[in-house]
């Protein structure tokens, strides 16, 4: 049975074929297509066909399944973890049916396709790297959508468990009534339970008495039978609410185990990625830059991909990290990684190469730095998790998560739930986190970090930090956070502290007002955006303030366009700035509340004395005692 995805993909292939046997000149994407489509063909073709059988290229899997260089896995090894991933050539098997809708017409408009042809070359890895990579994204969306299913359910699960409170409250209420009224009736009398006993024909006096003793002692126990009632409802309602967080507590884990479950299969499909699949993923999107950060990228890439085509040349195809979490029970051609003290390391194995140790990182470890290096270039943007733009713990959480581990998305948090090791044992694909704990990136050894710089503005290669700390995925989690690291004056995601001082505000030839929104960063709160180095400051300056108040910054207004200067001004003509002069038309501007609107309070005293260590001021005008105080207001420099 096909899948949807192969279905369309066998669409387009009977397309082509329709379009070449009418004669039709194909389009450079289609051509490309056809290409791409033949040559997967020819080697995942099923037996049968008319498609030559090839053998295996140099590093590939043998089509026994053995591997015959050291460091390679027997085909007896039994795997810990169990496999839910379909293998390449399986998902692969919709090109493979298209061999048979595409014969002589491929190669009649197509060099290279012909029945002479071997179809070994770039074109296989490129279009197995492509497939992979489009797997891999796309599990990657059913997990992010999986994890927003299961903090749906935990918030349900909150409100059952609250109003389960809520019930337990009720019925212990009613119970200590019950059981006092109870108690005061069991002590009572029969005279005072029944006080018409009381009456008397000698005493005519009394009759009054004990007929409003009567009437209390009935009233008493209608209330009882109230009370009495109330409990049973609220025992009712107990046992309702506690049926109602048995299912939200099922239906949690039932979404958890479905995430891990996707989890587990991007696992099983990495591990089934070669070496050469895997270099080639990691060079598939990588945009070039300008200036020295290019050729610094490319010598990141061009040293990853050496290392990968190493370990190809040699048949050597990286383990799956539970395979290799004992070192004491390493499959066969593998040894133990040890550190300067002679001590396995672990998450990582030895394997020979001629007569040199190489190390061999786990295979979603491998697919973790190809992914990462694959997006080099692409913007930094404060909040975002790509695929277009990233910020620095976006960065490393996307990247990751295409190998089968979910990370937490900011920096401090993937470090205090992480397996920290020492940094004098950091190896590739490690997290480190520069000091301070507000920038993390992916180690590419030699001294080499990638990860979204708020520094360059893109996704960069850039040193290690000195005084840096690590930690390592595929390791288990500690059994309690770690410590928070030390607040140190560093930005987020490695922006530099900015001085204040004069700022121009006009840039890049964009009007006041009339900046594009996509010139723009957002800040991560509903949809305020400034100019990009002025957001990066604003983080910086948000995450001090959060650490001394335990709230973020509260912001009322930040770049405010043409449009909204002119209904500003329409609405407070005596507040607002004329349209198309506002502070805030140049994206350097924001109005903050939460106490920092009020002069004198302790928020607004902290951020005069704090503020400025990240570029932000309040200009004379707006200060107290100026031409028109505005506490509220607060700019990137002097631009007023």
């Amino acid at each position: 049975m096909l899948t949807a995805r192969e279905a369309q993909a066998l669409r387009e292939a009977l397309a082509l074929r329709s379009a070449v046997a009418a004669g039709q000149a194909l389009t450079p994407a289609q051509a490309a297509a056809l290409r791409t489509a033949t040559a997967v063909a020819r080697r995942t073709a099923p037996v049968g066909t008319s498609a030559p059988v090839r053998r295996p290229a140099t590093g590939r899997r043998p089509a026994t399944g053995r591997r015959p260089a050291t460091g390679r896995r027997p085909a007896t090894k039994r795997r810990t973890a169990p496999r839910t991933g379909a293998a390449w050539s399986t998902r692969l098997r919709v090109v493979a049916l298209s061999t048979l809708l595409l014969p002589a017409a491929a190669a009649l408009v197509l060099p290279g396709t012909g029945p002479g042809s071997t179809g070994d070359g770039p074109l296989d890895t490129t279009a197995l790297a492509l497939t992979a990579q489009s797997s891999l994204l796309e599990d990657a969306g059913r997990y992010r959508a999986l994890e927003q299913e299961v903090a749906r359910k935990r918030t349900e699960l909150e409100q059952a468990r609250a109003l389960e409170a809520t019930a337990l409250a009720e019925v212990r209420a009613h119970q200590e009534t019950v059981g006092s009224s109870a108690a005061d009736l069991y002590r009572a009398t029969a005279q005072q339970r029944y006080p018409l006993l009381g009456l008397s024909v000698h005493d005519a006096g009394s009759t009054s008495g004990a007929l409003l003793g009567q009437s209390l002692a009935d009233r008493a126990h209608e209330e009882l039978t109230g009370d009495v009632v109330r409990a049973e409802r609220s025992t009712a309602s107990l046992a309702l609410a506690g049926r109602r967080v048995a299912q939200a507590e099922s239906a949690v884990e039932e979404a958890r185990d479905r995430a891990d479950v996707v989890l587990q299969t991007v696992r099983s499909a990495v591990d089934d990625l070669t070496p050469e699949i895997t270099s080639a993923l990691a060079g598939l999107g990588a945009a070039p830059v300008t200036g020295p950060q290019q050729e610094r990228n490319q010598q990141a890439m061009a040293r990853w991909q050496g290392y990968l085509a190493q370990l190809g040349a040699a048949g050597i195809e990286p383990p799956a990290a539970a395979d290799i979490a004992d070192p004491a029970a390493l499959p066969s051609g593998f040894s133990p990684a040890l550190d300067a003290a002679g001590q396995p390391i672990p998450g990582v194995v030895w394997a020979v190469v001629g007569s040199s140790p190489v190390t061999v990182l786990p295979a979603e470890t491998v697919a973790a730095v190809s992914s990462a290096l694959s997006q080099l270039g692409k913007p930094f943007v404060p909040g975002t998790t790509g695929p277009d733009s990233y910020d620095c713990g976006g960065f490393t959480a996307a990247s990751w998560l295409l190998a089968g581990y979910a990370v937490p998305g900011t920096p401090q948090d993937q470090w205090t739930t992480g397996a920290a090791v020492p940094l004098t044992d950091v190896q590739v694909g490690d997290l480190v986190y520069a000091p301070g704990g507000q920038d993390v990136g992916i180690y590419l050894g030699d001294g080499d970090v990638v990860g979204a710089s708020a520094g360059t503005y893109q996704v960069s290669v850039r040193s290690l930090a000195a005084g840096s700390s690590a930690t390592r995925v595929t390791l288990a989690a500690p059994a309690g956070p770690n410590a928070p690291l030390p607040i140190a004056e560093a930005g987020a995601c490695g922006a530099p502290l900015p001085p204040p001082g004069e700022r121009t505000a006009a840039w890049g030839g964009f009007a006041n007002g009339q900046i594009p929104s996509d010139a723009l960063c957002r800040l991560g709160v509903q949809g305020h955006k400034l100019r990009c180095d002025a957001a990066a400051a604003y983080g910086q300056l948000d995450a001090a303030y959060t650490a001394t108040f335990g709230t973020p910054l509260c912001i009322t207004d930040s770049y405010r366009s043409l449009g909204a200067q002119r209904t500003a001004f329409a609405a407070k003509p005596k507040l607002a700035a004329l349209p198309g002069t506002s502070n805030h038309g140049w994206a350097l501007a924001v109005d903050l509340c939460g106490g920092i609107n009020v002069s004198g309070s302790a928020q607004w005293s902290w951020m005069t004395a704090n503020a400025a260590r990240f570029g932000w001021v309040q200009p004379d005008w707006a200060s107290p005692g100026g031409e028109k105080p505005e506490p509220w207001h607060w700019e990137y420099g002097y631009i007023s």
